[in-house]
């Protein structure tokens, strides 16, 4: 089942972009529709005051994905590697649940997350007791670049879905 798949400017609307400059950092990203059926995520990370991230996420909205084992996507990196971010609550901060994925420069790729490969992280750091992803109350997705990767990037999203 297809979950999001950026056919029009509309869908690309509800996605917000929060990246490091409010912990003073200055890195930068957008998220626009591509013209051709595709979300874009492109932007700038500088380690400029030892932070160092760029993200985006979609808009608040419950999923019930509790009958599915994980997350499927399709994207064409840039050889860099991203987060896909879960959230089960609509708070700006706190708990979000990620899981890591490597992109091939220039090719598109699909991508298969089990939802027991997300660990509950903190604003980068690991979550220790925190309770494995809630897949019947997902709130939000979203894609992170950190990890120390400085320079541009640009990941191409052609869907988003969920595997049973």
């Amino acid at each position: 089942m297809i979950l999001f798949n950026f056919n029009s400017e509309p869908e690309c609307n509800d996605w917000n972009t929060i990246n490091d400059v409010v912990m003073g950092g200055v890195s930068e990203s957008r998220f626009e529709y591509s013209g051709a059926s595709t979300a874009v995520f492109t932007g700038a990370v500088s380690l400029k005051n030892s932070v160092g991230f760029a993200s985006v996420r979609s808009a608040p909205s419950l999923y019930d994905l509790r009958n599915y084992k994980g997350l499927k996507l399709r994207v064409r990196g840039d050889g860099k590697q991203y987060k896909m971010n879960l959230k089960t609550d609509t708070d700006l901060d706190g708990v979000q649940h990620q899981a890591t994925f490597d992109t091939k420069r220039n090719e598109w790729t699909e991508i298969s997350i089990a939802f027991i490969d997300f660990v509950p992280m903190f604003r980068g750091g690991r979550v220790n007791h925190a309770p494995a992803v809630d897949a019947s109350s997902v709130c939000s997705f979203g894609f992170l670049i950190s990890s120390k990767q400085e320079g541009l990037f640009r990941l191409e999203i052609d869907w988003i879905g969920v595997y049973p």
